[in-house]
């Protein structure tokens, strides 16, 4: 099984053009949720699978990681990650989005951050992730809302196939084995929506109305978030962090049901 021929030509010329500055801007914030599941905790190897350009990789270097190893499906991505010189970086290579080149728990963690949703068969790739490591952090986008049949175009100029929310993103990661350990449910920064509020619609900064309204929505989403309330907070959120844990034993098909897991979460 291997990525589908228009999305490999897709994402190759995906890192032929800009965007580098709102992928280091997403990447300021990634590291800060992976910090934060992690509690602060350095890993010897890493091996983060979909690592773009390297802008998030480079964070983990510094904050993450002793030695670190990388996976993209295409070669612009993997030329801007090389150009980086990240002093920890050992090995970056490409790969077929499903297989990952690498012996039976080669690493201390996997990162798959703001990837699953591009994924055409995810239970394939979180398999590899299981096998390949016993801690593993994955974030998604929370892109589910009412309606969001009527918004394909949308996610699709985004490169998004898949839609999550916290919970269908739970259920898929439980029934593939995983042991949900800690999770953020959080915000886009300050800086992302700005950017999404005027760079992606071609619009000035200075255009004080929208400056108003986007820092308003912010703060709004920001105390709506915090709130105890799970359903409030699971609705609003923009993205869903989870650090895992491989269990060794497989999933039991029509098995005897089984108490709900106790999580420790933490909120933006």
């Amino acid at each position: 099984m291997a990525l589908t021929a228009h999305l490999q030509d897709a994402y190759e010329r995906q890192y032929r053009g800009g965007g580098s500055a709102w992928r280091e801007t997403g990447a300021r914030q990634k590291a800060k949720n992976i910090g934060e599941v992690t509690g602060g905790k350095r890993f010897g190897k890493v091996l983060e699978v979909g690592a773009g350009d390297g802008s998030l990789l480079q964070l983990l270097g510094q904050h993450l990681a002793d030695e670190l190893y990388a996976l993209e499906i295409s070669d612009s991505a993997l030329q801007r990650i090389r150009d980086r010189r990240i002093p920890q970086l050992r090995e970056a290579q490409r790969f077929d989005g499903y297989t990952i080149p690498y012996a039976d728990q080669s690493f201390d963690l996997v990162v798959l951050s703001h990837v699953l949703e591009h994924v055409e068969f995810e239970r394939k790739l979180l398999r590899e992730l299981r096998r390949v490591a016993r801690y593993q952090v994955i974030e998604v986008p929370k892109d589910y809302r009412f309606g969001v049949d009527r918004k394909v175009a949308h996610f699709l100029s985004y490169g998004h196939i898949n839609v999550y929310t916290p919970s269908s993103l739970r259920f898929l990661l439980r029934s593939e084995g995983f042991r949900i350990l800690r999770e953020r449910i959080g915000l886009y920064s300050r800086a992302t929506y700005e950017h999404l509020a005027f760079q992606s619609g071609g619009q000035s900064r200075k255009t004080t109305g929208k400056t108003f309204r986007s820092k308003l929505l912010w703060l709004a989403k920001r105390l709506l978030v915090s709130l105890p309330a799970a359903r409030l907070r699971d609705h609003f959120a923009n993205t869903v962090t989870v650090l895992l844990e491989a269990k060794s034993e497989e999933v039991e098909i029509f098995g005897r049901p089984e108490q709900p897991p106790v999580r420790s979460s933490t909120l933006c």
